[in-house]
């Protein structure tokens, strides 16, 4: 096999795929990369996967001889790393033999690889279900639930993000059992109707561990001015395929938890707070939370000003009022304040509505100008008066 590919270009490549190899690998070749080269399409292709997720890259180069190897990927992305910017890098496997010669204008390096014979193919979806998703559409459904996860291993169901492909709609939903992050996306005008939001049997449901969804909104990201990316799902496992990039993961197993019915349907008390202001008061009140407990509390009277606090033992305590919209009896709760920034900062609409019944029940979040296009429920923190 024998390449000429520009370093920049192959740099990228076995960055993006790196992060699919195996950290403690069960064989040896799972800590390499798979480096493929078709002189007939001078394709260059590049392989990461630890049996979970798997990461394939393509781009276009000089193949002189096809051929395939396996090389260290810690090792390769070193030395492709420190190679001089957008030079031409050569690499030589001869037959037969599992040394590699990479080459630039400035030196080279002498590689001992593994033979490809025994890298796992990646899992390809042949026959299932298939859809074409709007990349924006997918990113901005990640991106507004992801956050809530859960970083418990025990609770293996929840490190993921829940994904159902509705007909007119994409919703995801997120939980850690502290708080509970769920958006619908799609026409804005189909969403504000509660009518049209039912649950079908055909609908598709997967739940996609959060690791491998890093790497997939990095995918979606660089593509989402394309019109669609494909994706097929079959036995636990989905495929996303794109423009010179494939990513499959393993999805998790079970049925993930019936998520509506803790989101309450009334609710007695509804503050309406400017979001922007809401978050600067919060991250500033922060300063003094993560010293301890990371609690805040918010007090509300019929002043129109909200009294937002946290006391720290020992170091300290500080407060500031902001505007709100509230008619009804004083008010006192408590949140983590950090579970209220996650939430916050992912509601684009200028005014946002904290729906609360007790001090001691689930509160929820929802942006004032389209209520469905995105819950966030999080439990209260209990403290003492």
């Amino acid at each position: 096999m024998e390449i000429i590919c520009n370093q920049n270009e192959l740099n990228n490549a076995i960055q993006l795929v790196s992060k699919a190899v195996a950290t403690r690998p069960t064989h040896p070749i799972l800590a390499n990369i798979l480096l493929t080269a078709d002189q007939g399409t001078n394709k260059i292709s590049l392989t990461g996967f630890d049996l979970n997720l798997g990461i394939q890259t393509s781009f276009d180069g000089t193949v002189k001889n096809s051929g395939a190897i396996t090389i260290p990927s810690k090792l390769l992305s070193e030395i492709a790393n420190k190679l001089p910017n957008e030079t031409p890098v050569s690499l030589v496997v001869e037959d037969d033999l599992d040394n590699i010669l990479i080459k630039s204008d400035r030196g080279s390096f002498n590689l001992k690889g593994i033979p490809s014979d025994d890298y796992p193919n990646l899992p390809f979806v042949e026959s299932g279900t298939s859809l074409n998703i709007d990349p924006s559409s997918f990113l901005k459904a990640l991106k507004s639930t992801i956050f809530a996860s859960s970083n418990d291993d025990s609770k293996q169901l929840l490190t993921g993000v829940n994904f159902t492909f509705k007909k007119n709609y994409l919703e995801s939903a997120s939980t850690d059992g502290h708080r509970l992050a769920v958006a619908l996306i799609g026409n804005d005008e189909f969403i504000e109707n509660k009518d049209n939001l039912y649950s079908n049997e055909s609908d598709l449901s997967v739940t996609i561990p959060t690791r491998s969804l890093r790497e997939i909104e990095k995918l979606v990201s660089l593509r989402s001015s394309e019109n669609s990316i494909k994706l097929f799902y079959d036995k636990g496992q989905v495929v996303f395929i794109s423009t010179n990039q494939i990513i499959t993961t393993r999805t998790l197993e079970g049925k993930y938890p019936n998520y509506s019915q803790l989101i309450p349907d009334n609710f007695s008390k509804i503050f309406n707070f400017n979001t922007k202001k809401l978050i600067d008061a919060l991250e500033r009140i922060a300063v003094l939370a993560d010293q301890q407990s990371s609690v805040v509390k918010i007090k509300l009277d019929n002043t129109d000003l909200a009294l937002i606090s946290a006391d720290a033992q020992d170091i300290g305590n500080a407060n500031e009022s902001i505007p709100v919209s509230y008619s009804g009896d004083d008010f006192d709760i408590a949140f983590n304040v950090r579970y209220l920034l996650e939430g916050l900062k992912v509601i684009a609409s200028e005014n946002v509505l904290l729906k609360c019944n007790l001090a001691t029940t689930p509160a929820v979040l929802v942006p004032e100008d389209n209520l469905n296009s995105f819950t966030y429920l999080v439990m209260p923190v209990q403290v003492r008066s």
